[in-house]
């Protein structure tokens, strides 16, 4: 006589993000893009925000630094702007003393297909 395999049994989840992530961006990858998307303008903000908040700028001060109006930089820290420019967001770091850094990450975490480069 065969074993019946034992089913694990899982407690729905109560997590109200887990919830509406499954609902309305799991197996969707175009709003799962346009999600990640804003998530990288909203650190994005919240970075430019920080550095200069944290120089104890105000908006004004850091546009003068920059060459640029108050209006652009408070535009740069909207979270719905989506404009932001490299040339832009180096021009801000240099006026704070730092760099920007990007990084390329994995969209999931499949590994990506190999080329072979020799064929």
């Amino acid at each position: 006589m065969a074993k019946k395999k034992a089913r694990k049994i899982t407690k729905p989840t109560t997590d109200a993000v887990k919830i509406l992530h499954g609902r309305y961006f799991e197996g969707k990858p175009k709003k799962q893009a346009l999600l990640e998307e804003e998530r990288a303008n909203v650190t994005v903000v919240r970075q430019i925000y920080d550095l200069r908040t944290d120089a104890g700028l105000s908006q004004r001060e850091l546009a003068k630094m920059v060459g640029t109006t108050a209006s652009v930089i408070c535009r740069l820290e909207d979270a719905d702007y989506d404009g932001h420019s490299l040339a832009m967001l180096r021009r801000i770091a240099a006026a704070l003393d730092k760099r920007v850094q990007i990084s390329f990450l994995p969209l999931s975490r499949r590994k990506p297909p190999r080329h072979n480069r020799h064929a």
